[in-house]
């Protein structure tokens, strides 16, 4: 206001001088200050305004006010206390926080990029404690909206289409809550740079750096507040990251990564946030923000920041009812026990034990809505564990199997919980990803993805609803590999599955292989033994050994998966009642056609000859060498992808199933007489069927086994899915 003030005066002095005549010289002086007056009165203006015509510089102390700054989509929203949310507890759902004009990240003359400067501070607040749900980036974009961008692992910044792609022009630096395995996630709590992807560059675990050298971790999901400074230094090409739950800028960066941005940034680009949330939802908060081009950008105080939000209020309509005066407590005593009756009868039940369940829970009524009442119209098919339904769920298009477990089902509440716990939270591309769940007094219910093409058996035995190609066949041979590699020896603990079979094999949209059906699954610490003694699956995949000991391994879901093996590339179930005697037990009657040289016979002649011969005589191997009867003698699941995957030679010579046990190898019998008798100590009339799989199941007939003891279970068909 001074400047004003001296400014007007200067001004009104010179204009009168003009006015009285003064000489030429006189009027040339007074213009002349005039001019330099102005001049300085517009670099003022210029230096005083915080939005400039060409951006260097951001300041945002908290987001009130901001609104006509910054763009905000999805469940970005800006607070009435000023601090911008980027997402709340809604399950899958993308926020977006840009600076609305692009910001200049390049001179024009030699296109080489600006070096950058952004300090912001942030706090992750998960739905349940040390979960997390997903993460959010500082993002650097061409585009402030991000079209097509997906939530969950994808932070709302690309999809499964265009991940990778140069042309995305993409820099992000993720803040990471969830380990996604898809992309080489390090752990659920890092700190990562993509460029142009989703599979980091380079990462490390969350931490900070105090008195100059100490390392301390740093919990990104603590509910607190999180100070982090990103800064590019266009001269070095270096990129650093340094994050603290202070105010004060760390000396030592936890990141330092060695990049050219150039080829990445465009001459203008846009400058915000991207978060998003998957099957368990974090609401991400920003209180503040600076960002500054060629400079470095101000640390925030984080004691005058705007205040998170406290947590939230839970309210009951029983604490409602009671407030009522002393006038109406007769009619609401009698209201309330009507009221309790209706919610016991139809409401949903929560034990202790189902507190320590983290799959997203359904309500009942949800998915009733979904599959319409449970009707039958929706019904897929139906097995030993249940019913599973077509649904799709409310305000969404996302189509979902619901596996409606019967009151009466040999699958108790002990393993509904075994095969919440287990496939909850297990994450691979080549398994079934359970949703959530939902139990009404005797009514379980799992939710799962659902699967178009059904299981694999519908495409292998009988009349195959279409024949698969071979190139099918060996893609998803591979995945189901990998998903077991994944988990016998990657997840935290080691899980046998305990019946693999063509049957619980799902096939996506694009006819990728999922391993499904996790009730009968068994988890074990690595470098342990599983004390269990319960023998459970399918004949025809049943290692030999398990009618000894009892106790599952790898091992044992290693000759599961040679059956599979042998399964899809002959055509043929592992054990064919109606076949001739010879061909009765399918891994002897291929062992047969080895030792004659003629194991491409073994081939489902339904393909004729369009195969690869080199391919399909590595499968069969494999599946030889898997359905050994000895454990030892059979390779490990990483072994079997490897020799898929052509990194390792297979053995040239291949030792009868039975050649470990003490018996002549070659015979016709060379799976094991012991084998032998155990599989005709069933009964031969309907073993082979029992429906399996949760979002989908086939024709096939096939006994379970349980407790050592032959009990079927009801006969039932598989659903017609994807029709």
């Amino acid at each position: 206001m001074k400047f004003f003030k001296r400014f007007h005066i200067k001004f009104v002095a010179l204009s009168y001088l003009v006015a009285l005549g003064t000489s030429s010289a006189s009027i040339h002086f007074v213009n002349s200050v005039m001019a330099k007056t102005l001049l300085l009165f517009w670099v003022f203006l210029l230096a005083s305004n915080p939005v400039k015509s060409q951006l260097d510089e951001l300041f945002f102390h908290g987001f009130a006010g901001a609104g006509t700054n910054m763009s905000l989509n999805g469940g970005a929203e800006i607070e009435h206390n000023g601090i911008l949310r980027l997402t709340n507890d809604t399950l899958r759902v993308i926020g977006h926080a840009f600076y609305s004009p692009p910001v200049q990240f390049k001179n024009s003359t030699d296109g080489k990029v600006s070096s950058f400067s952004t300090a912001f501070a942030f706090a992750i607040i998960p739905e349940y404690p040390k979960l997390g749900g997903h993460g959010f980036a500082f993002t650097i974009s061409r585009s402030k909206e991000l079209p097509g961008a997906l939530p969950s692992q994808y932070l709302g910044l690309l999809n499964a289409s265009d991940v990778g792609n140069f042309s995305n022009h993409l820099f992000a630096v993720e803040f990471d809550t969830v380990q996604d395995f898809e992309f080489g996630d390090i752990n659920d709590n890092h700190v990562g740079v993509n460029l142009n992807n989703l599979g980091s560059n380079k990462s490390v675990p969350a931490a900070y750096f105090t008195d100059g050298s100490t390392k301390q971790e740093l919990n990104l999901k603590s509910g607190k507040v999180i100070q982090a400074w990103i800064d590019y230094d266009s001269n070095k090409n270096e990129l650093n990251i340094r994050l603290s739950p202070d105010s004060a800028k760390p000396t030592l960066p936890i990141l330092s990564f060695q990049v050219d941005l150039s080829p990445i940034l465009k001459e203008s680009m846009y400058v915000g946030f991207s978060s998003s949330t998957g099957l368990l939802a974090s609401r991400h908060y920003l209180l503040g923000w600076s960002f500054k081009i060629n400079g470095e950008a101000k640390s925030l105080y984080l004691e005058t920041l705007p205040s998170l939000p406290g947590p939230k209020k839970s309210k009951t309509p029983l604490i409602l009812g009671f407030t009522v005066g002393v006038v109406f407590l007769v009619i609401l005593a009698i209201g309330l026990a009507f009221y309790v009756i209706r919610q016991i009868k139809n409401g949903d039940l929560v034990e202790a034990w189902e507190l320590e369940v983290r799959p997203h829970r359904f309500s009942y009524h949800e998915l009733k809505q979904a599959t319409k009442g449970f009707k039958d119209k929706q019904l897929l098919g139906f097995g030993g564990f249940g019913r599973v339904y077509k649904g799709v769920l409310p305000n969404s298009i996302t189509q979902v199997a619901v596996k409606r477990i019967s009151h009466g089902s040999k699958q108790g509440l002990r393993e509904f919980v075994s095969e919440i716990a287990t496939i909850g939270r297990l994450r691979h591309r080549n398994l079934v990803q359970l949703l959530g769940w939902c139990r009404r007094l005797g009514d379980l219910l799992l939710v799962y993805d659902f699967m178009p093409n059904g299981s694999l058996d519908k495409y292998l035995f009988d009349k195959p609803r279409e024949i698969l190609s071979w190139e099918q066949r060996f893609k998803i041979i591979k995945g189901v590999a990998s998903g077991l590699v994944y988990l016998h020896e990657e997840w935290e603990q080691s899980v046998l599955h305990r019946d693999i079979k063509a049957g619980n094999v799902l096939l996506d949209s694009e006819m990728n292989g999922r391993l499904g059906d996790f009730g009968l699954a068994k988890l074990y610490e690595h470098g342990t033994n599983p004390s269990t003694t319960r023998v459970v699956g399918t004949l025809g995949y049943l290692a030999p050994e398990l009618t000894r000991t009892g106790k599952p391994t790898t091992s044992s879901d290693v000759f599961a998966f040679g059956a599979l093996l042998l399964e899809v590339v002959c055509g043929r179930r592992p054990i064919e009642p109606k076949a001739l005697p010879e061909e009765l037990i399918l891994v002897d009657w291929v062992w047969d056609l080895w030792r004659v040289g003629a194991i491409l016979n073994a081939v489902d002649p339904k393909l004729g000859h369009q195969f690869d011969e080199l391919q399909a005589l590595l499968v069969l191997k494999l599946g030889l060498m898997c359905s050994n009867n000895a454990p030892e003698a059979r390779p490990s699941m990483r072994q079997v992808v490897s020799y898929l995957k052509g990194e390792q030679p297979v053995p040239e010579v291949v030792p009868a199933p039975d050649e470990f046990d003490g018996k002549k190898g070659g015979g016709a019998g060379g799976s094991g007489g012991e084998f032998v008798d155990f599989v005709h100590s069933y009964p031969r009339s309907s073993y082979f069927d029992k429906a399996s799989t949760c979002s989908s199941a086939g024709d096939e007939r096939e006994a379970d086994v349980e407790a050592g003891s032959a009990t079927l279970l009801s006969s039932s068909s598989r659903p017609e899915e994807g029709r």
